[in-house]
């Protein structure tokens, strides 16, 4: 029994490991900047065939590959859910030909690059090839996060990945019963008949299901606690059903599902897609990690340099050839095509697919079959750090991703928020005022600022803001509500920490304070959007004053003793807000003064408090963000700016 233990490891502890790996990856690579699924296939490779510590067959056991098809459909699915045709606009017609031209031209290219490259037999040529139409939704999705594309190129390669999955799966498995027929393993009327009738299913599945969510969730059949569940299990039957038809036509069953639940129009559609949103990524983690760690090297040792030869046309020539051929006549930038040609990442669908139909060829009696597997997850390997790495780079030298310092996206029209808008126009910060009152636009669009009016939440704004190209909300309206609202919604989208809002009126009282949940980060020195107002009115003004050796922050406080300090700026140039926990910490005297308002009974408690609170740790700290080469945006009141004009 302890001999056992310690050849391997248990499905429980293998799990473990599966799910620290993949999301440990994901988050090291958000800390580091780096492609998440490079880091995703490098620690699969090291646990796997490099220490032998995970052997998924053997830790796991006949398990691996159904979980690995239901993680890909829940994948599939997830993708069939953000395809909303409303917001494909001027995308429509080049996705169009992508998916018409590109799938079965990219289908003839792939196979001759295999034939002519690798050196494998038409036979097998075909059937990989039809499974190299797809382009990886699992490795487009975080590269697109990554690299802040412009939206209309987002928009192609987003949807030629999640269309074309299932295409070039179904095109795997055409290809397959040609070759059982050509093996007299079947007759040729039936493999037509039965592929036909497997996709005619699959889609029939897909569309009831979809309509049939759509309508019982619309009139409140599913109780809200129950309608996570009740999409899941549907999802899961919608995968399997069509499955025992004709394999692999379950994936287009679960994505047409996903693309009629996205075009319903349902009232929870944003927490069912936030929830698979949050699944997907642990899938897409944990299958990387499976099937990296389930690599052999002795496997891969079966390839020749005809591999590098076959990788090479894919990446060169196939796919390069196939876009720009089926983009001819759509009227898009040359620069947009060139961006699309040289973006083609190969995903989880690929090696999946690739080692099942690889393994069914090889029992066929097709040699080839064997090196399928290999030469899938070379060029999976090889396509994911190449554009990893350098679609990000690619994007910003074709003009098509966010350049410079990130923007900041400020909601409401106001005097405060024009003059900050200007003063960070000033500092070369993008910046862009929205507000859905026209009259409040008037003020920013007089001095010469970029607004949209209309509301941030609406479709409108979806399609002609480029909202990757912001990466921090301040909401300051004089709507406290609707501040609310739109920070709790940019929240998951922008992270917590990069969505501010003034503070609410009455906010401060137990009766009328919110869940930390609802709403953004502090901004504003704890003013209302009539406080701030007020003090506009009276002649305060923003400045910003950078922090040198020769005039520091102890400098600056003696010039400015009431400026209200609301944020700062590094070397970097990115807006960073003034914290307010640190407010106690650089400005001692007025944490003392709030103290001296309190009730007699309570400031002696306060004092002891703020005594706890000030360590020299923590005062260390908060002095340090405010080194010279730091620029400090401030609200000072008249005599400030008339006193350093004498």
């Amino acid at each position: 029994m302890a001999t056992e233990q310690l050849t391997g490891l248990g499905p429980v502890e293998a799990f473990a490991l599966v799910g620290v790996l993949g999301v440990g990856s994901q988050w090291l690579a958000w800390r580091l900047k780096l492609p998440a699924i490079v880091l995703m296939l490098a620690a699969g490779l090291l646990v796997g065939p490099a220490l032998g510590v995970l052997e998924p067959q053997r830790d796991i056991g006949e398990l691996v590959q159904p979980l690995i098809s239901l993680a890909v459909a829940v994948i599939l699915f997830e993708g069939g859910l953000t395809l909303d045709l409303h917001k494909l606009g001027d995308a429509r017609k080049g996705v169009t030909r992508l998916v018409l031209i590109g799938a079965p031209l990219g289908w003839f290219l792939s196979s001759a690059a295999l034939h002519w490259g690798a050196g494998l037999g038409w036979e097998a040529s075909a059937v990989f090839g039809g499974i190299m139409v797809v382009t990886g939704p699992t490795v487009i999705a975080p590269l697109l996060r990554q690299a802040k594309l412009q939206k209309r190129p987002a928009n192609l390669l987003q949807w030629e990945a999640i269309v074309n999955d299932p295409v070039g799966a179904l095109a795997a498995v055409l290809a397959f019963e040609f070759v059982l027929v050509g093996r007299e393993a079947e007759s040729f009327p039936d493999a037509v008949m039965q592929l036909a009738l497997g996709i005619a299913i699959a889609m029939a599945v897909g569309i009831a299901s979809g309509a049939a969510i759509s309508y019982t969730f619309r009139r409140a059949f599913v109780p809200e606690y129950m309608k996570v569940p009740v999409l899941f299990a549907t999802l899961l039957a919608t995968f399997a059903f069509p499955n025992m038809m004709l394999h692999e036509s379950g994936l287009l069953a679960v994505t047409v599902m996903g693309l009629i639940i996205a075009n319903a129009d349902l009232p929870s559609f944003e927490e069912l897609r936030r929830f698979k949103e949050h699944a997907t990524i642990l899938l897409v983690s944990g299958v990387f990690i499976l099937l990296a760690s389930s690599m052999d090297f002795a496997s891969l040792g079966q390839l020749t340099w005809r591999a590098g030869l076959f990788v090479a046309l894919v990446i060169f020539v196939a796919r390069p050839l196939t876009v720009l051929i089926s983009l001819i006549g759509t009227g898009l930038p040359r620069n947009e095509k060139l961006l699309i040609a040289l973006t083609g990442p190969r995903g989880v669908v690929l090696v999946a697919v690739a080692g099942l139909f690889g393994e069914r060829l090889a029992a066929n009696g097709v040699t080839d079959g064997a090196v399928v597997g290999p030469l899938a997850f070379v060029l999976v390997l090889v396509t994911v750090v190449l554009h990893g790495f350098t679609l990000a780079p690619m994007a910003r030298a074709l003009g098509l991703a966010a350049t410079g310092k990130p923007g900041v996206l400020i909601l409401g029209g106001s005097r405060f928020t024009t003059a900050l808008a200007e003063a960070l126009k000033r500092e070369e910060v993008p910046v862009l005022i929205a507000d859905p009152n026209h009259a409040r636009l008037v003020r920013p669009r007089a001095a010469g600022l970029p607004v949209f009016y209309g509301d941030i939440l609406g479709e409108a704004a979806e399609d002609s803001l480029e909202v990757l190209s912001f990466e921090t909300l301040i909401a300051a309206t004089e709507n406290d509500a609707y501040n609310t609202l739109v920070a709790t919604d940019f929240g998951s989208e922008f992270g917590r920490d990069q969505v501010w809002q003034l503070a609410r009126v009455k906010g401060e009282r137990a009766r009328h304070a919110l869940p930390t949940q609802l709403g953004g980060r502090p901004f504003g020195g704890g003013k209302t959007y009539g406080e701030l107002d007020d003090l506009m009115r009276q002649g305060w003004k923003l400045s910003v004053t950078p922090l040198s050796e020769d005039y520091g922050f102890d400098q600056w406080k003696e010039d400015r003793p009431n400026a209200m300090l609301l944020g700062r700026m590094g070397t970097d140039g990115v807006f960073k807000r003034f914290l307010p926990e640190d407010a106690e910490l650089l400005f001692p005297g007025r944490a003392e003064a709030a103290i001296k308002d309190l009730p007699e009974d309570q400031r002696e408690s306060a004092r002891e408090a703020l005594k706890r609170r000030r360590t020299e740790l923590r005062v260390n700290t908060a002095r340090g963000r405010m080194s010279p080469g730091v620029k400090l945006v401030s609200l000072v009141p008249p005599e400030a700016e008339s006193a350093k004009a004498g």
